[in-house]
C-alpha cells in the first residue's frame, strides 16, 4: 500500500493533486504570526516553457530547465526569458545540477543522467543509474544521484561519469543536498533525511524530519526540509542532526532552496513560494506563482521557480511588490 500511494503521491502528482494534511507536530506559533501578517506578492515575470517543466539550474549566465513532458531542456536568458535552445536529454527529465563546466539532468524514465556541455548544449554523455532516479547534487568533484525506487544514491565522476559506488539510504530517496562535507538524502517514505559523507558514502546517521520529505536546503549551519505531507518545513542542526523546529509555510511544500540568508519554498499544493528567514524561521514574504512550482535557482539577482502545471517559469524579483488579496 505504501508503494502504491508513493507512486501516485508523487509521480502522478503533475496531473492530479491529492489530498492535504494537516500537521501533527507543533508548529512554532510566531511564525504562524507572522505568516498571517504578510500578504500574497505579484511575481515580476512569467515566461512560457515546455510542458511539465521540473529541475532548474543556472550556470552563472543562463539557465536551463527540464521539462518532463517534452524529454528535452531548454536554455533561457534570464533579462528576459527567451529561449535560446532546446536540446534533447532522456525520458521524464527531473533534477538539472551544473558543475562548474556542464550541465547534468536526471532522466526518471530512462533511469539514466545525461551530461550536455554548458556552451552549446552538446551531448557529452549518457550514463546509467539506478532505478527511477530523481534529483541530483554536485560536490565539487562528482554528482551524486537519488534512485528513488532503488532506495540508494549513485556516486559519478564529474570528470568521465564513471560509476564511484552506489550506496543505500531511506525508502524512496528523492532530494539530495551537498553541505559542503556531507550528501543529506530525503527518504520520502520513512519520513527521515540520511546523511552520507561525500568522501566515501559512509552513512553518518539518519535522523527524523516530517511526513514524506521531499527535499533539503543548508543554510550553512542548518538544514531545512519539506514536508510535502504536511504545510510546513523542519530545520535540523546539520553537525548533528538535531531537530530545531518546525514552521508553517504553504500547502504540501516541494521544492526548497537557500539564497544568502533566506530559504525559499516551492508550495506544491498552494502554487505559491514562501520566503523565510533562516536565523528563526520567520515569514518574510509569500509570492503567487504558476500551478505546482517545484525547483528553484538564484541568477545572482532574481530568483526563479518552475511551474509543473503552468508549463512556465516564475521570476521573482520585486520583493516589495503589490499585494494580491488572499
Amino acid at each position: 500500500m505504501l508503494v502504491l500511494f508513493f507512486v501516485f503521491a508523487l509521480w502522478a502528482r503533475q496531473r492530479e493533486d491529492e489530498d492535504s494534511s494537516h500537521p501533527s507536530t507543533p508548529v512554532n506559533s510566531n511564525t504562524a504570526i507572522h505568516r498571517s501578517l504578510n500578504p500574497i506578492l505579484k511575481p515580476t515575470q512569467t515566461f512560457s516553457v515546455g510542458n511539465s517543466p521540473r529541475g532548474i539550474a543556472f550556470d552563472g549566465t543562463y539557465l536551463w530547465v527540464a521539462n518532463s513532458g517534452d524529454n528535452d531542456v531548454v536554455k533561457l536568458r534570464t533579462t528576459d526569458g527567451t529561449v535560446l535552445g532546446t536540446f534533447a536529454v532522456g525520458v521524464a527529465p527531473d533534477g538539472v545540477v551544473f558543475d562548474g563546466a556542464n550541465i547534468w539532468v536526471v532522466n526518471q524514465g530512462s533511469n539514466n543522467v545525461t551530461k550536455l556541455r554548458d556552451s552549446d548544449g552538446a551531448l557529452l554523455g549518457t550514463y546509467p543509474v539506478g532505478r527511477r532516479p530523481s534529483t541530483a547534487a554536485f560536490d565539487g568533484a562528482n554528482i551524486w544521484v537519488a534512485n528513488t525506487y532503488s532506495h540508494n544514491v549513485t556516486k559519478l565522476k564529474a570528470s568521465d561519469g564513471a560509476l564511484v559506488g552506489s550506496y543505500d539510504v531511506g525508502h524512496f530517496p528523492y532530494g539530495v543536498t551537498f553541505d559542503g562535507t556531507n550528501i543529506w538524502v530525503a527518504n520520502y517514505s520513512d519520513a527521515t533525511v540520511s546523511k552520507l559523507r561525500a568522501s566515501d558514502g559512509t552513512n553518518l546517521g539518519t535522523f527524523r524530519v516530517g511526513i514524506f520529505p521531499l527535499t533539503s536546503a543548508f543554510d550553512g549551519k542548518n538544514l531545512w526540509v519539506t514536508s510535502h505531507g504536511r504545510s510546513n518545513v523542519t530545520e535540523i542542526r546539520a553537525s548533528d542532526g538535531a531537530m530545531l523546529g518546525t514552521f508553517n509555510v504553504g500547502v504540501k511544500p516541494y521544492g526548497s532552496a537557500c539564497f544568502g540568508t533566506n530559504i525559499w519554498i516551492a508550495n506544491d499544493g498552494g502554487d505559491s513560494v514562501t520566503e523565510l528567514r533562516a536565523s528563526d524561521g520567520s515569514v518574510i514574504r509569500t509570492f503567487a506563482v504558476g500551478f505546482s512550482p517545484e525547483s528553484f535557482a538564484f541568477d545572482g539577482t532574481n530568483v526563479w521557480v518552475t511551474n509543473n502545471r503552468s508549463k512556465s517559469v516564475t521570476k521573482m524579483s520585486d520583493f516589495g511588490g503589490e499585494a494580491v488579496p488572499k
